[in-house]
């Protein structure tokens, strides 16, 4: 999808340093259009990928405690703000379509480069470091933060009858492979999400693997 043009901000008293950064807040407003699979905690309707993105930094600080004494969660909450930001030129792709995934990094590689592009250069190369750490996962603040993002959807899901599970008939052993990012950065969590899971597979809304 072609990016909108916008006219430039113009003031005297706006340096290019700060029109720059003007620009990608403006820019990053976006998000706020890309709609997501997963639904509200109440059902009404999809939640956006900025709404996803503040849920999940505000999880981070709430969830602290259980992350590490070496996770730095300032660090993995302006991570969480920016690891979405791609959506806004790839689009949102939904985990359990593998052919929807075909692609898609390339997609948020090029995405990556226009949208932290719009930064200044310094705060660039911050920005989409955040970005490739989330992405490549090598780091435990990272770590933390992936199982953030897997347990989000599935609390809402939980919540939303169902949600995107019932939606798309997806099967407990694909909910559980989805999961297991949260077994290993949040074990103290695993028996909470099991729970979850197994309480949605006896009512039907995860399918059972056979």
């Amino acid at each position: 999808m072609r990016p909108p043009t916008h006219p430039p901000i113009d003031a005297p008293d706006v340096t290019a340093r700060l029109a720059s950064q003007l620009a990608f807040v403006i820019e990053i407003d976006r998000l706020k259009g890309v709609l997501r699979q997963t639904s509200l905690c109440d059902g009404s309707r999809r939640e956006n990928s900025a709404e996803h993105s503040w849920h999940l930094a505000v999880m981070a600080a709430v969830l602290a405690e259980h992350a590490g004494a070496d996770v730095d969660v300032s660090h993995v909450i302006r991570m969480l703000l920016v690891h979405d930001l791609v959506e806004i030129d790839a689009g949102d792709t939904f985990a359990y379509d593998a052919g929807a995934n075909v692609g898609r990094e390339a997609r948020e590689r090029l995405a990556a480069e226009r949208v932290f592009g719009l930064l200044p250069a310094n705060q660039e190369v911050a920005f989409r470091a955040l970005w490739e750490e989330f992405e490549t996962q090598a780091t435990a603040a990272a770590r933390f933060a992936a199982a953030l993002d897997r347990l989000q959807p599935l609390l809402n899901n939980h919540r939303a009858n169902g949600g995107s599970w019932r939606e798309h008939a997806i099967t407990r052993a694909q909910v559980l492979a989805r999961m297991r990012p949260i077994e290993r950065a949040l074990p103290a969590l695993w028996p909470a999400v099991m729970e979850i899971v197994e309480a949605n597979c006896a009512c039907g809304h995860i399918r059972s693997d056979d």
